[in-house]
């Protein structure tokens, strides 16, 4: 079995969780079936993390004593962002650049200083974060401390309680002076609560922010964490821990489980707090006591970058936020409102904006503030709604799309499939038994309502997957596929969510296969899908170079 390695002057460059094969700025990625299950779905990116470090040894062995090596957390299932789930969070396109830029390129961009600050080990990233910083023309990241060494941004509570949050001791806690600081954790917090935070001393002053907002101001902040370092005799001893557990079992979080051992105020306590798991297996807690047992003690170096932001990109809110709202991001970014370079631009200082990137826009088309159109062909006279995001989609002249709603095309064999949901739903939760669909909510409609609507009849066999099933929108099987164009399959679940809203009859056939979205994503035809993107990109660029306008009749 080959391993996804990619070799550049300065990094060895590891992605994990996705089955692809692309050229990016002429890098090839080469994904295989057999790991693209095991390393990501089956062990969190902790686990794949581990594997990937026990395959690097058997590759490389004492030549990774002298390797500075970038691993990437490439996505997951991604079931709150779904529109990079097909192809992995790694590989969001963003508004930026000529041709436009994906997620992995903006990473190297920012990270291409830090293999010359850096000893032998390993950075450890994830796909859905942009780290940005100042410091001044003579500083620089330096990872070269035995341990952990994490980035630390000055965040606000809130944000706080979704990241990992570090704590320093009281006498590290003066003001700040520099830009950077290098500093020593005494304990990591795990998305912490505001009350955790207060009496584990995690809560900084607002006069000690060098760059002050309006979520700081009064209640102060706390640093959080974004990528880490560890030094190459850690990931030998991560490799102990690997031959310990054994076969993996259940899903380890590369920050959670790991960075919650280390530090002199660490305690064994988080090893049985399953709160934040997605899905508790019953190896999960001797797996973390394993864990902190061989890693405390262990230190956690901080480089706290004083005067940095860290914008997460994770969610469907976050991506529409950060793309069409947030004007801090679009200025210190360059971000386009239309990246295909055609159409109405806006002042930098623009409150919210539409969010183009690379499709084609028909004549007369009303796209609202907030919303994002991504890979897509809309037709003549197509109204898209605010806070919407439509994805690889073709769309017939004419077509309204109503506001907070999320529309997604993926090639399936013999077809195409089109997925469609609030963006306000939330795909990660489980009712516990079909009695309790009701709390599940399906474009702001409960889901035994919508099962109504639809005409569907609600048993076990409405939900994919195998053993003990617990319904959510994730396995609903309520998307009609395969469809033989990607027009009519946008036509279907637009014609759904009419039934829904109770504007006209379900029209599905007795013979028409319904689909979830777990199912769907197991059929993807991930050639076929850049395949549209490519042609979508050539056509956009041949009229871009010929001065011809992009928006035309479609």
């Amino acid at each position: 079995m080959s391993f996804p390695l990619v070799c550049s002057t300065m990094f060895l460059l590891i992605l994990l969780g996705q089955k692809l094969i692309s050229n990016i700025r002429n890098i090839w990625l080469l994904f295989e079936e057999k790991l693209f299950m095991s390393m990501c779905f089956c062990t969190g990116n902790g686990g794949s993390t581990l594997l990937a470090l026990r395959r690097l040894e058997e590759l490389y062995a004492d030549k990774l004593d002298n390797f500075t090596i970038l691993l990437i957390h490439a996505g997951g299932y991604s079931q709150r962002l779904l529109s990079a789930s097909a192809l992995g969070k790694i590989f969001t396109t963003l508004p930026l650049g000529n041709p436009v830029y994906q997620m992995l390129e903006l990473k190297l961009a920012i990270y291409v200083d830090f293999p010359t600050h850096m000893k032998p080990g390993v950075l450890v990233s994830c796909a859905d974060d942009i780290e940005l910083y100042c410091l001044g023309e003579t500083e620089a990241v330096c990872f070269d401390r035995p341990g952990f060494t994490a980035l630390a941004h000055p965040s606000s509570l809130s944000i706080g309680t979704t990241h990992g949050v570090f704590v320093l001791e009281p006498d590290q806690m003066e003001a700040v002076q520099k830009e950077l600081e290098y500093k020593t954790c005494c304990r990591f917090l795990h998305k912490p609560s505001v009350e955790t935070m207060q009496k584990a001393g995690a809560i900084c002053e607002a006069s000690r922010c060098i760059r002050r907002d309006r979520d700081t101001e009064d209640v102060g902040f706390v640093y959080t964490d974004s990528i880490y370092y560890f030094d190459r005799q850690t990931a030998k001893q991560l490799l102990v821990i690997l031959g310990e557990i054994g076969p993996l079992r259940c899903e380890i979080d590369a920050y959670g489980d790991f960075l919650q051992a280390l530090g002199p105020r660490a305690t064994s306590e988080y090893t049985k707090n399953t709160a934040n798991v997605n899905q508790e297996e019953q190896e999960l807690v001797a797996v973390r006591q394993k864990i902190f047992s061989r890693l405390q003690g262990t230190s956690l170096n901080l480089a706290m970058l004083n005067n940095s932001k860290f914008y997460h990109l994770g969610t469907t809110q976050e991506y529409l936020y950060h793309l069409t709202a947030d004007s801090t991001l679009r200025m210190q970014l360059g971000l386009l409102s239309e990246s295909t370079g055609i159409g109405q631009f806006y002042p930098e200082d623009y409150g919210q904006v539409p969010c183009i990137i690379e499709s084609l826009v028909g004549l007369d088309c009303d796209i609202s503030p907030g919303s994002i159109i991504e890979y897509s062909r809309l037709g003549q006279g197509t109204c898209v709604g605010s806070n919407s995001i439509i994805s690889g989609c073709s769309i017939r002249a004419n077509t309204t799309i109503p506001p907070d709603t999320f529309l997604h095309t993926l090639c399936v064999p013999e077809g195409f499939a089109t997925v469609i949901f609030g963006t306000g739903d939330n795909l990660k939760r489980t009712a516990a038994s079909l009695l309790e669909i009701h709390q599940l909510q399906l474009l702001g409609i409960n889901f035994e309502e919508a099962t109504v609507s639809l005409g569907l009849k609600i048993s076990q066999d409405l939900f994919s997957g195998s053993g003990k099933i617990c319904p959510s929108l994730w396995n609903a099987r309520i998307f009609p596929a395969p469809c033989a164009t990607a027009e009519d399959s946008v036509t279907a679940v637009l014609e759904m969510f009419e039934a829904l809203r109770g504007e006209s009859v379900p029209q599905l056939a007795a013979d028409v296969q319904l689909l979830s979205v777990e199912e769907i994503l197991q059929r993807k035809d991930v050639m076929s899908m850049l395949s549209f993107r490519k042609q979508l990109t050539e056509e956009i660029s041949q009229r871009r170079n010929s001065g011809e306008n992009t928006k035309q009749a479609l």
